[in-house]
């Protein structure tokens, strides 16, 4: 569990390590940095190389960049020695793309083994499984003892050579899956027996081991992890041969770098932006959505000019135009906010939306009607009219229903154009609610009170 109250003093932070989890130490350095730099980077390098890798990883970019250019080549080899391949990889990977001599020595500095590692892990691209996956896991032939597989486990493990071990892969003579053990089954049984003879007499898909390919793209992966309650996925190549595994703590950093990514979207932030220390490239990059957003907000005005008659004939008209708006823009919203969360998860696919759209247009009615009849009886007790209540209910119903309506049917058009439905789909729904709601509600007012 985070540290809720983070070690502040870097003298009694560092005498602390040993009883600190790496995400605390991370959580304390965070809050370090805040009131002193140099305080930030003594704490940095004089970590041991076994903790330091794991901070680094729990730090947020901006921080492990600065952690980066800061620590020197041999400090960094220490720490990347320690971790396991995908860490490593991805660490070696984010200090190529900001000083790739220091990278380079970094990775020669690695043992063979690991540098051979981190070739193969580079190879894929970043969306994909393999890029993900660590080497290092408990694998045993079919032909091997049980004994024999669980003596080589407690060298592993003695060596530091493996961690978060929770089952063995069992491969054929050609190195391919066919089975996995979870390691409270593997303590039960006799360990004279083959792996084979076990397999043998145990039911046909026990221990079917739950596998994705190497090219699998990271989403669907994530999504198998959350349906099936994973833990582990073991991740095969060509002919089902076992080549690494993706743990669950991976796909929860996909998870919530997935969420993030939407949540940024929706709002028109680019995320990678919102880290940057100069403030006119952050401010730079919101601008452009601003800018589109001043577009539509013109549009929306230029409706309202088309009835600047009915509005001086019924100032009242003034007042009550920003609540069909907002009332719109937020069922729209709500709406648009499901939808994305629901494409995203595969809860939704093109061919079963129509019945997506029909419930969201549904509840949008619902509320249409019961807000109609409270804002009516409202503006006609305010303005003491009958017919303005008439007019805005009239214009709620009709608002409310184009958002539920568009609000689910943008991010559905947007994911058959292969164009990410969190993209733009807010500006575009805050468009259409605000024209339709001022269109409707002035017109109304023109045709029932003039």
């Amino acid at each position: 569990m985070q540290n809720e109250d983070p070690i502040r003093d870097p003298h009694e932070l560092l005498e602390s390590l040993d009883n600190l989890h790496p995400s605390d130490i991370a959580y304390s350095l965070k809050k370090i940095e805040n009131e002193s730099v140099d305080d930030f980077f003594y704490i940095l390098k004089n970590l041991n190389e076994e903790v330091l890798g794991q901070v680094l990883l729990e730090l947020p970019d901006n921080l492990r960049e600065a952690a980066y250019n800061e620590l020197s080549a041999e400090k960094l080899t220490e720490a990347v020695d320690e971790l396991e391949s995908d860490d490593a990889t991805d660490i070696i990977q984010e200090i190529e793309e900001i000083d790739i001599d220091k990278a380079k020595e970094i990775y020669e500095g690695l043992e063979e083994e690991d540098r051979k590692d981190i070739d193969w892990l580079k190879r894929y691209e970043e969306d994909e499984a393999g890029a993900y996956m660590q080497t290092e896991l408990f694998s045993a032939k079919i032909s091997e003892t049980i004994g024999e597989s669980i003596k080589r486990l407690k060298h592993a493990k003695a060596e530091a050579e493996l961690e978060n071990i929770h089952q063995v892969f069992v491969t054929n003579d050609e190195k391919s899956l066919i089975a996995s053990i979870p390691l409270e089954d593997l303590i039960i049984f006799d360990f004279d027996k083959t792996y084979e003879s076990i397999l043998n007499e145990a039911e046909e898909f026990k221990y079917k081991p739950f596998k994705v390919s190497d090219d699998t793209h990271i989403d669907e992966v994530a999504k198998n992890v959350e349906q099936y309650d994973l833990s582990v996925v073991a991740v095969v190549g060509y002919q089902d041969i076992l080549m690494g595994r993706i743990t669950s703590d991976d796909i929860l950093d996909v998870i919530e770098q997935n969420a993030t990514e939407q949540i940024y979207q929706l709002a028109g932030v680019h995320e990678d932006f919102e880290h940057e220390e100069k403030v006119i490239n952050t401010a730079k990059k919101r601008a452009i959505w601003l800018f589109v957003n001043l577009g539509t907000a013109i549009l929306a005005s230029l409706v309202i000019g088309l009835f600047d008659k009915t509005i001086q004939a019924y100032v009242a008209l003034a007042i009550l135009m920003p609540i069909v708006a907002s009332m719109g823009g937020n069922a729209g919203t709500q709406t648009l906010a499901v939808m994305v969360r629901q494409l995203a998860l595969g809860d939704i696919e093109l061919e079963n939306a129509k019945d997506a759209v029909k419930k969201e247009v549904l509840i949008s009615l619902i509320n249409g009607l019961l807000f109609a009849v409270i804002m009516g009886l409202i503006a006609w007790f305010w303005f003491d009219q009958k017919l303005l209540g008439l007019v805005i209910g009239t214009s709620m119903i009709v608002n409310l229903f184009s958002a539920g309506f568009f609000g689910a049917s943008i991010p559905l058009f947007l994911k058959k154009l292969n164009i990410d439905p969190a993209v733009g789909s807010t500006v575009l729904l805050t468009t259409v609610t605000d024209i339709v709601g001022f269109f409707s509600f002035l017109m109304l007012a023109k045709v029932i009170l003039l």
